[in-house]
Protein backbone atom coordinates (compact mmCIF):
# COMPACT_ATOMS: atom_id res chain seq x y z
CA UNK A 1 0.00 0.00 0.00
CA UNK A 2 1.40 3.58 -1.07
CA UNK A 3 1.12 6.06 2.31
CA UNK A 4 0.50 9.78 1.44
CA UNK A 5 -0.72 12.49 3.17
CA UNK A 6 -2.45 16.08 2.04
CA UNK A 7 -0.20 19.15 3.08
CA UNK A 8 -0.53 22.77 3.60
CA UNK A 9 1.75 24.30 0.61
CA UNK A 10 3.66 27.12 0.45
CA UNK A 11 3.38 28.64 -3.14
CA UNK A 12 2.95 31.52 -4.87
CA UNK A 13 0.15 33.99 -4.97
CA UNK A 14 -2.02 33.61 -8.18
CA UNK A 15 -0.53 36.80 -9.63
CA UNK A 16 3.22 36.02 -9.18
CA UNK A 17 3.19 32.32 -10.39
CA UNK A 18 4.84 33.23 -13.56
CA UNK A 19 7.19 35.54 -11.39
CA UNK A 20 8.40 32.65 -9.15
CA UNK A 21 8.17 29.07 -11.31
CA UNK A 22 11.34 27.97 -12.87
CA UNK A 23 12.92 24.89 -14.56
CA UNK A 24 14.37 22.01 -12.54
CA UNK A 25 17.56 22.48 -10.67
CA UNK A 26 19.21 19.66 -12.79
CA UNK A 27 18.11 20.48 -16.23
CA UNK A 28 20.64 23.60 -16.57
CA UNK A 29 23.70 25.22 -15.58
CA UNK A 30 24.65 27.88 -13.74
CA UNK A 31 25.26 30.32 -16.49
CA UNK A 32 22.15 29.13 -17.90
CA UNK A 33 19.84 29.72 -14.87
CA UNK A 34 21.73 33.37 -13.92
CA UNK A 35 20.35 34.32 -17.51
CA UNK A 36 17.24 33.45 -17.22
CA UNK A 37 16.47 35.24 -13.53
CA UNK A 38 18.61 38.31 -14.82
CA UNK A 39 16.05 41.62 -13.40
CA UNK A 40 13.75 38.95 -11.52
CA UNK A 41 14.05 38.57 -8.23
CA UNK A 42 11.83 36.65 -7.45
CA UNK A 43 12.96 33.45 -9.56
CA UNK A 44 13.15 30.46 -7.93
CA UNK A 45 16.29 30.06 -9.39
CA UNK A 46 17.70 32.26 -6.49
CA UNK A 47 16.30 29.18 -4.18
CA UNK A 48 17.49 26.85 -5.76
CA UNK A 49 20.58 27.48 -7.89
CA UNK A 50 21.99 30.51 -5.78
CA UNK A 51 25.62 29.91 -6.96
CA UNK A 52 23.93 32.75 -9.35
CA UNK A 53 23.91 35.27 -6.91
CA UNK A 54 27.90 35.86 -6.42
CA UNK A 55 30.12 37.07 -8.43
CA UNK A 56 31.70 35.49 -10.12
CA UNK A 57 29.02 32.66 -10.02
CA UNK A 58 30.30 30.42 -6.69
CA UNK A 59 30.74 26.69 -6.53
CA UNK A 60 27.13 24.88 -6.34
CA UNK A 61 28.93 22.95 -3.49
CA UNK A 62 30.20 26.03 -1.69
CA UNK A 63 28.92 26.28 2.29
CA UNK A 64 28.13 30.15 0.94
CA UNK A 65 25.56 28.75 -1.77
CA UNK A 66 23.39 26.39 0.71
CA UNK A 67 23.14 29.50 3.28
CA UNK A 68 21.72 31.69 0.48
CA UNK A 69 19.65 29.12 -0.48
CA UNK A 70 17.85 29.13 3.07
CA UNK A 71 18.42 33.21 3.65
CA UNK A 72 16.58 33.63 -0.04
CA UNK A 73 13.73 31.04 1.14
CA UNK A 74 13.38 33.20 4.12
CA UNK A 75 13.30 36.06 2.32
CA UNK A 76 10.54 34.77 -0.83
CA UNK A 77 8.21 34.09 2.17
CA UNK A 78 8.80 37.57 4.24
CA UNK A 79 8.50 39.21 1.15
CA UNK A 80 4.82 37.38 0.23
CA UNK A 81 6.35 35.86 -3.07
CA UNK A 82 5.94 32.28 -1.55
CA UNK A 83 2.67 31.33 1.19
CA UNK A 84 2.04 28.89 3.06
CA UNK A 85 -1.98 27.74 2.16
CA UNK A 86 -4.07 27.56 5.45
CA UNK A 87 -5.77 23.71 5.58
CA UNK A 88 -3.57 20.92 4.56
CA UNK A 89 -5.09 19.53 0.82
CA UNK A 90 -3.83 17.93 -2.21
CA UNK A 91 -3.15 19.16 -5.40
CA UNK A 92 -3.80 18.78 -9.15
CA UNK A 93 -0.51 19.41 -11.40
CA UNK A 94 -1.73 19.20 -15.32
CA UNK A 95 1.35 19.69 -18.23
CA UNK A 96 -0.16 19.80 -21.52
CA UNK A 97 2.94 19.24 -24.74
CA UNK A 98 1.87 18.57 -28.28
CA UNK A 99 -1.76 18.71 -27.66
CA UNK A 100 -1.13 15.93 -24.61
CA UNK A 101 -2.35 16.90 -21.16
CA UNK A 102 -1.22 14.60 -18.31
CA UNK A 103 -2.56 15.14 -14.60
CA UNK A 104 -0.13 14.68 -11.40
CA UNK A 105 -1.28 14.53 -8.43
CA UNK A 106 0.42 16.88 -5.61
CA UNK A 107 0.80 14.24 -2.44
CA UNK A 108 3.12 13.93 0.30
CA UNK A 109 5.17 10.66 0.38
CA UNK A 110 5.70 8.43 3.49
CA UNK A 111 9.57 8.33 3.66
CA UNK A 112 9.32 4.75 5.59
CA UNK A 113 7.87 3.87 2.14
CA UNK A 114 11.12 4.66 0.10
CA UNK A 115 13.58 2.96 2.83
CA UNK A 116 11.15 0.08 2.60
CA UNK A 117 10.95 -0.04 -1.81
CA UNK A 118 7.14 0.53 -1.60
CA UNK A 119 8.51 3.87 -3.56
CA UNK A 120 10.55 1.33 -6.40
CA UNK A 121 12.84 2.86 -8.65
CA UNK A 122 14.89 2.19 -11.48
CA UNK A 123 18.29 3.88 -11.89
CA UNK A 124 21.17 3.67 -9.08
CA UNK A 125 22.25 7.49 -7.67
CA UNK A 126 25.94 8.65 -6.80
CA UNK A 127 26.30 9.99 -3.51
CA UNK A 128 27.75 13.35 -4.58
CA UNK A 129 24.66 14.28 -6.42
CA UNK A 130 22.41 13.01 -3.30
CA UNK A 131 24.29 14.78 -0.60
CA UNK A 132 24.04 18.23 -2.34
CA UNK A 133 20.38 17.77 -2.66
CA UNK A 134 20.69 16.24 1.16
CA UNK A 135 22.10 19.97 1.78
CA UNK A 136 19.62 21.61 0.21
CA UNK A 137 16.47 20.21 2.04
CA UNK A 138 18.27 20.51 5.28
CA UNK A 139 19.04 24.08 5.27
CA UNK A 140 15.74 25.07 3.67
CA UNK A 141 13.71 22.63 6.19
CA UNK A 142 11.68 22.04 3.05
CA UNK A 143 11.06 20.36 -0.42
CA UNK A 144 11.44 22.72 -2.65
CA UNK A 145 11.56 20.88 -5.53
CA UNK A 146 8.94 17.73 -5.85
CA UNK A 147 9.48 14.58 -7.24
CA UNK A 148 7.89 12.71 -10.39
CA UNK A 149 6.26 9.74 -9.77
CA UNK A 150 4.13 6.85 -11.77
CA UNK A 151 1.06 5.47 -10.66
CA UNK A 152 -1.11 2.37 -11.64
CA UNK A 153 -4.00 4.32 -13.40
CA UNK A 154 -7.15 4.18 -10.53
CA UNK A 155 -10.61 4.78 -12.31
CA UNK A 156 -11.85 6.68 -9.16
CA UNK A 157 -8.65 9.09 -8.86
CA UNK A 158 -9.46 9.46 -12.78
CA UNK A 159 -12.60 10.59 -11.92
CA UNK A 160 -12.03 13.04 -9.02
CA UNK A 161 -9.25 14.72 -11.22
CA UNK A 162 -12.20 15.00 -14.06
CA UNK A 163 -14.47 16.86 -11.44
CA UNK A 164 -12.10 19.43 -10.13
CA UNK A 165 -10.25 20.07 -13.57
CA UNK A 166 -13.36 21.21 -15.15
CA UNK A 167 -13.28 24.30 -13.10
CA UNK A 168 -10.74 27.18 -13.60
CA UNK A 169 -7.45 26.25 -12.47
CA UNK A 170 -5.63 28.27 -9.86
CA UNK A 171 -2.52 28.91 -11.81
CA UNK A 172 -3.05 28.25 -15.79
CA UNK A 173 0.68 29.70 -18.12
CA UNK A 174 2.53 28.93 -20.79
CA UNK A 175 6.06 28.67 -19.79
CA UNK A 176 8.74 30.66 -21.39
CA UNK A 177 11.11 28.74 -23.88
CA UNK A 178 9.39 25.24 -24.17
CA UNK A 179 6.05 27.04 -25.17
CA UNK A 180 4.14 23.77 -22.46
CA UNK A 181 1.24 24.59 -20.54
CA UNK A 182 0.89 24.06 -16.63
CA UNK A 183 -2.31 24.38 -14.67
CA UNK A 184 -2.71 23.68 -10.98
CA UNK A 185 -5.98 23.14 -8.64
CA UNK A 186 -6.38 22.78 -4.95
CA UNK A 187 -8.43 19.70 -3.69
CA UNK A 188 -9.81 21.29 -0.84
CA UNK A 189 -12.87 19.54 -0.02
CA UNK A 190 -12.19 16.92 3.26
CA UNK A 191 -14.30 14.28 1.25
CA UNK A 192 -12.45 14.00 -1.49
CA UNK A 193 -8.82 14.38 0.49
CA UNK A 194 -10.12 11.54 1.88
CA UNK A 195 -11.09 9.85 -0.64
CA UNK A 196 -7.16 10.59 -2.72
CA UNK A 197 -5.65 9.00 0.09
CA UNK A 198 -8.06 5.57 0.80
CA UNK A 199 -7.34 5.43 -3.00
CA UNK A 200 -3.38 5.18 -2.78
CA UNK A 201 -3.71 3.03 0.25
CA UNK A 202 -4.80 0.27 -2.08
CA UNK A 203 -2.28 1.10 -4.55
CA UNK A 204 1.30 -1.55 -4.19
CA UNK A 205 3.75 0.56 -5.00
CA UNK A 206 4.67 4.22 -6.23
CA UNK A 207 7.60 4.50 -9.21
CA UNK A 208 10.39 7.18 -9.47
CA UNK A 209 9.52 8.35 -13.10
CA UNK A 210 12.36 11.20 -12.77
CA UNK A 211 14.18 12.71 -9.49
CA UNK A 212 16.03 9.33 -7.84
CA UNK A 213 18.47 12.10 -6.27
CA UNK A 214 15.89 14.05 -5.26
CA UNK A 215 13.96 11.21 -3.84
CA UNK A 216 17.22 9.82 -2.19
CA UNK A 217 17.92 13.21 -0.55
CA UNK A 218 14.39 13.67 0.90
CA UNK A 219 13.75 10.33 2.30
CA UNK A 220 17.12 10.60 4.44
CA UNK A 221 16.86 13.96 5.43
CA UNK A 222 13.36 12.18 7.37
CA UNK A 223 15.21 9.43 8.25
CA UNK A 224 18.16 11.52 10.10
CA UNK A 225 15.23 13.74 11.47
CA UNK A 226 13.62 10.54 13.06
CA UNK A 227 17.13 9.22 14.14
CA UNK A 228 17.62 13.15 15.61
CA UNK A 229 14.33 13.72 17.59
CA UNK A 230 14.21 11.97 21.05
CA UNK A 231 10.56 12.64 20.94
CA UNK A 232 9.98 11.30 17.33
CA UNK A 233 5.97 9.35 17.15
CA UNK A 234 6.26 8.94 13.48
CA UNK A 235 3.34 11.41 12.44
CA UNK A 236 6.16 14.80 11.49
CA UNK A 237 5.87 16.22 8.78
CA UNK A 238 9.42 15.45 8.09
CA UNK A 239 8.29 11.76 7.73
CA UNK A 240 7.11 13.22 4.16
CA UNK A 241 8.62 14.46 1.17
CA UNK A 242 7.00 16.40 -2.12
CA UNK A 243 5.72 14.35 -5.27
CA UNK A 244 3.83 14.85 -8.01
CA UNK A 245 1.84 11.10 -9.24
CA UNK A 246 0.62 10.48 -12.74
CA UNK A 247 -1.05 7.45 -13.93
CA UNK A 248 1.51 5.36 -15.85
CA UNK A 249 -0.84 5.34 -18.79
CA UNK A 250 -0.87 9.18 -19.36
CA UNK A 251 3.15 9.08 -19.33
CA UNK A 252 5.34 8.58 -22.39
CA UNK A 253 9.08 8.39 -21.98
CA UNK A 254 10.90 9.81 -25.13
CA UNK A 255 14.35 8.38 -26.48
CA UNK A 256 18.09 9.25 -24.58
CA UNK A 257 20.62 9.48 -27.39
CA UNK A 258 24.19 8.52 -26.99
CA UNK A 259 26.65 10.89 -29.09
CA UNK A 260 30.33 9.51 -28.91
CA UNK A 261 34.06 11.65 -30.09
CA UNK A 262 35.74 8.64 -31.50
CA UNK A 263 35.96 5.14 -33.28
CA UNK A 264 38.45 3.38 -30.41
CA UNK A 265 40.86 3.51 -33.54
CA UNK A 266 39.06 1.74 -36.29
CA UNK A 267 37.96 3.78 -39.71
CA UNK A 268 34.56 4.01 -40.48
CA UNK A 269 34.61 1.00 -43.25
CA UNK A 270 36.05 -0.76 -40.23
CA UNK A 271 33.42 -0.42 -37.87
CA UNK A 272 30.77 -0.63 -40.41
CA UNK A 273 32.14 -4.13 -40.51
CA UNK A 274 32.38 -5.03 -37.33
CA UNK A 275 28.27 -3.85 -36.55
CA UNK A 276 27.49 -6.85 -38.95
CA UNK A 277 28.46 -9.39 -36.92
CA UNK A 278 25.02 -8.08 -34.23
CA UNK A 279 23.91 -6.28 -36.59
CA UNK A 280 21.64 -5.89 -40.06
CA UNK A 281 23.46 -2.80 -41.37
CA UNK A 282 21.16 -1.11 -43.88
CA UNK A 283 22.84 2.91 -45.15
CA UNK A 284 19.52 5.47 -44.95
CA UNK A 285 20.97 8.19 -46.69
CA UNK A 286 21.21 11.99 -45.95
CA UNK A 287 17.69 12.59 -44.16
CA UNK A 288 17.44 12.00 -40.96
CA UNK A 289 16.08 8.47 -39.96
CA UNK A 290 14.72 7.63 -36.48
CA UNK A 291 14.07 4.15 -35.22
CA UNK A 292 10.53 3.42 -35.82
CA UNK A 293 10.23 -0.12 -33.34
CA UNK A 294 12.02 -2.00 -30.85
CA UNK A 295 15.53 -3.71 -31.66
CA UNK A 296 16.31 -1.21 -34.36
CA UNK A 297 18.84 2.28 -33.74
CA UNK A 298 20.23 4.92 -35.98
CA UNK A 299 23.45 5.31 -36.63
CA UNK A 300 24.83 9.15 -37.81
CA UNK A 301 28.75 8.44 -39.09
CA UNK A 302 30.08 10.81 -41.68
CA UNK A 303 27.29 12.58 -43.31
CA UNK A 304 25.16 9.21 -43.64
CA UNK A 305 22.24 7.74 -41.54
CA UNK A 306 22.64 3.92 -40.93
CA UNK A 307 19.82 1.63 -39.60
CA UNK A 308 21.08 -1.38 -37.14
CA UNK A 309 18.66 -4.29 -36.71
CA UNK A 310 19.98 -6.94 -33.38
CA UNK A 311 19.87 -9.95 -34.81
CA UNK A 312 18.06 -13.18 -33.33
CA UNK A 313 20.22 -14.07 -30.82
CA UNK A 314 22.11 -10.87 -29.70
CA UNK A 315 19.36 -9.95 -27.36
CA UNK A 316 17.23 -12.45 -24.79
CA UNK A 317 14.06 -11.52 -25.01
CA UNK A 318 13.06 -13.01 -21.36
CA UNK A 319 15.89 -10.57 -19.07
CA UNK A 320 14.04 -7.85 -18.06
CA UNK A 321 16.92 -5.68 -18.63
CA UNK A 322 18.98 -7.76 -21.69
CA UNK A 323 15.57 -6.82 -23.52
CA UNK A 324 16.26 -3.47 -23.56
CA UNK A 325 17.88 -1.39 -26.38
CA UNK A 326 19.94 0.48 -23.77
CA UNK A 327 21.43 -2.60 -22.57
CA UNK A 328 21.85 -4.29 -26.91
CA UNK A 329 23.55 -1.02 -27.93
CA UNK A 330 25.79 -0.74 -24.61
CA UNK A 331 26.99 -4.37 -24.73
CA UNK A 332 27.17 -4.81 -28.90
CA UNK A 333 28.57 -0.98 -29.72
CA UNK A 334 29.36 0.89 -26.72
CA UNK A 335 31.35 -1.70 -25.06
CA UNK A 336 31.97 -4.48 -27.14
CA UNK A 337 32.99 -1.84 -30.02
CA UNK A 338 34.46 1.47 -29.02
CA UNK A 339 35.51 0.39 -25.38
CA UNK A 340 33.10 2.05 -23.12
CA UNK A 341 32.33 0.72 -20.42
CA UNK A 342 31.32 3.39 -17.44
CA UNK A 343 28.73 5.18 -19.11
CA UNK A 344 28.45 7.40 -16.04
CA UNK A 345 32.53 8.12 -16.39
CA UNK A 346 33.86 7.63 -19.52
CA UNK A 347 34.41 11.03 -21.24
CA UNK A 348 34.48 9.67 -24.78
CA UNK A 349 30.80 9.39 -24.84
CA UNK A 350 27.55 11.87 -23.92
CA UNK A 351 23.96 11.80 -24.04
CA UNK A 352 21.11 13.84 -25.53
CA UNK A 353 18.13 13.59 -24.70
CA UNK A 354 14.96 12.99 -27.32
CA UNK A 355 13.41 16.38 -26.48
CA UNK A 356 16.16 18.14 -29.11
CA UNK A 357 15.75 15.99 -32.01
CA UNK A 358 17.85 14.03 -33.84
CA UNK A 359 18.83 16.96 -35.52
CA UNK A 360 20.79 17.73 -32.24
CA UNK A 361 22.57 14.81 -32.77
CA UNK A 362 23.03 15.55 -36.31
CA UNK A 363 25.05 18.81 -35.49
CA UNK A 364 27.07 17.63 -33.00
CA UNK A 365 28.28 15.29 -35.40
CA UNK A 366 29.05 17.25 -38.80
CA UNK A 367 30.88 20.17 -35.87
CA UNK A 368 33.46 17.83 -35.49
CA UNK A 369 32.65 18.00 -31.66
CA UNK A 370 31.73 13.79 -32.12
CA UNK A 371 32.44 11.45 -34.69
CA UNK A 372 29.11 9.09 -34.51
CA UNK A 373 25.72 9.02 -32.52
CA UNK A 374 23.09 6.89 -31.74
CA UNK A 375 19.87 7.25 -31.96
CA UNK A 376 17.68 4.23 -29.66
CA UNK A 377 14.01 3.44 -29.50
CA UNK A 378 12.38 4.97 -26.22
CA UNK A 379 11.59 2.48 -23.08
CA UNK A 380 7.91 1.77 -22.56
CA UNK A 381 6.14 2.57 -19.22
CA UNK A 382 5.46 -0.95 -18.91
CA UNK A 383 9.33 -1.98 -19.43
CA UNK A 384 10.12 0.73 -16.38
CA UNK A 385 7.88 -0.82 -14.06
CA UNK A 386 8.72 -4.38 -14.74
CA UNK A 387 12.28 -4.12 -13.98
CA UNK A 388 11.10 -1.80 -10.55
CA UNK A 389 9.13 -4.76 -9.86
CA UNK A 390 11.70 -7.32 -10.44
CA UNK A 391 14.38 -4.89 -7.91
CA UNK A 392 16.46 -4.69 -11.45
CA UNK A 393 18.10 -1.35 -11.94
CA UNK A 394 18.38 0.03 -16.12
CA UNK A 395 21.31 1.00 -17.27
CA UNK A 396 22.39 4.48 -16.94
CA UNK A 397 20.90 7.45 -18.70
CA UNK A 398 17.92 4.94 -20.15
CA UNK A 399 14.81 7.31 -19.62
CA UNK A 400 13.89 10.90 -20.20
CA UNK A 401 10.45 11.70 -19.63
CA UNK A 402 9.18 15.27 -20.84
CA UNK A 403 7.48 17.65 -20.24
CA UNK A 404 9.86 18.36 -16.48
CA UNK A 405 7.96 19.70 -13.38
CA UNK A 406 8.22 23.12 -13.12
CA UNK A 407 9.38 24.32 -9.82
CA UNK A 408 7.97 26.56 -7.76
CA UNK A 409 4.65 25.93 -7.94
CA UNK A 410 4.44 24.31 -4.41
CA UNK A 411 6.41 23.54 -1.85
CA UNK A 412 6.74 21.25 0.92
CA UNK A 413 8.00 22.61 4.35
CA UNK A 414 9.37 19.86 6.95
CA UNK A 415 7.28 21.23 9.77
Amino acid sequence: MAVIKPFQGIRPPKNLVEKVQSRPYDVLNSQEAKAEAAGNEMSLYHIIKPEIDFDPIAEETDPRVYAKAAENFAKFQKNGWLVRDDKEQYYIYAQTMNGKTQYGLVVCAYVEDYLKGNIKKHELTRADKEEDRMKHVRVNNANIEPVFFAYPDDAVLDSLVSKYTAAAPEYDYIAPGDGFRHQLWIIDQDKDIATVTERFAQIPSLYIADGHHRSAAAALVGAEKAKQNPNHKGNEEYNYFMAVCFPASQLTIIDYNRVVKDLNGMTDQEFLKALENDFTVEKQGRDIFKPAALHTFSLYLEGEWYKLTAKAGTFDDSDPIGVLDVTISSNLILDKLLGIKDLRRDKRIDFVGGIRGLGELKKRVDSGEMKMALALYPVSMKQLMDIADTGNIMPPKTTWFEPKLRSGLVIHSLD
